[in-house]
């Protein structure tokens, strides 16, 4: 009777420990997620609300600004994050090898970007690239340019500031995520693959790369979410501009509520269009990775 009793009391623990961040989830993630949902079938200013129905979904497909900002993001997603993520595994490699001193030093050097702060590190790169910034003034000290380059104030340059920001922010990040995955790699593959000849860029293609697809696919995945929701860099080096070159889906979502006329109708309706297009995105990655295995 006891035994029945302690098992029965085990139980009804379990459930409470599951229960309670059951709870939590459902009101502080699903919760807000469908009210959203619902937001985005009205429209209006504030709380004089009125359904609307999926109008503010046939809106987006004539909206020019949304049309461009999606294209603005879609394009820092297929640059950026191939970049970052083939210099994160490059840098990972080559730290994790022994022969390499001060790899402690190394590793914090180019780990440390990630833990600065977001606004901090794009007004140190929006001031990088400014008419009057380094960059500038470096060129012209080495005669390459005469006059100096307009970084932010050309459609093209503005987007390449953006992804060498994030690059440079991220990497480090990444690199992490590698990092571990190769200590956890047993030497004596590599050292097999010594005896039978195989040289450095052998051993890459041949053992390390396929070792790390896992975590190249995790990397990747993780990195299109945070480049489908990227706001802070663009907002404070660009502001969106030069004509809303760099404007991105989520800075649209925060003029859209904030800065133009309030319509939290029409920006949740926007927010959901990106997250359908993250879950997208993200289960062809993962399918694809999964049949690459």
């Amino acid at each position: 009777m006891m035994h029945m009793s302690n098992t029965k009391r085990t139980k009804v623990m379990g459930m409470l420990f599951i229960a309670i961040p059951t709870l939590l989830i459902l009101l502080f993630y699903f919760y807000p997620m469908l009210r959203s949902f619902l937001l985005s079938l009205q429209s209006g200013m504030g709380v004089n609300l009125s359904w609307v129905g999926f109008a503010n979904y046939r809106r987006l497909l004539a909206d020019p600004v949304f049309k461009q900002a999606f294209s603005n993001t879609l394009i820092f997603l297929i640059f950026q994050v191939p970049i970052m993520v083939v210099l994160a595994m490059f840098f990972a490699v080559l730290l994790n090898q022994k022969t390499i001193k001060l790899r402690g030093l190394f590793r914090t050097i180019v780990y440390l970007p990630s833990v600065t702060s977001l606004v901090a590190y794009s007004l140190v790169f929006k001031y990088l690239f400014s008419n009057s910034g380094i960059i500038n003034q470096f060129l012209m000290s080495l005669s390459i340019i005469d006059s100096p380059i307009l970084w932010l104030s050309d459609p093209v340059l503005s987007k390449i500031v953006i992804i060498i920001a994030i690059t440079w922010r991220w990497t480090g990040y990444n690199m992490i995520f590698f990092l571990s995955a190769l200590q956890n790699v047993d030497p004596g593959i590599y050292e097999a693959a010594d005896i039978d000849g195989a040289n450095s860029v052998q051993q890459f293609f041949k053992i390390t790369a396929p070792l790390l697809k896992p975590v190249i696919l995790f990397t990747s995945v993780t990195s299109t979410i945070g480049t489908l929701q990227l706001f802070d860099e663009t907002m404070n080096i660009t502001q969106g501009g030069p004509g809303n070159a760099t404007l991105t889906v989520s800075q649209y979502i925060y003029d859209l509520s904030f800065k133009y006329t309030p319509d939290f109708g029409y920006a949740s309706a926007v927010s959901f269009v990106i997250a359908v297009v993250i879950i997208v995105l993200s289960a062809l990655q993962m399918k694809v990775g999964n049949r690459n295995d």
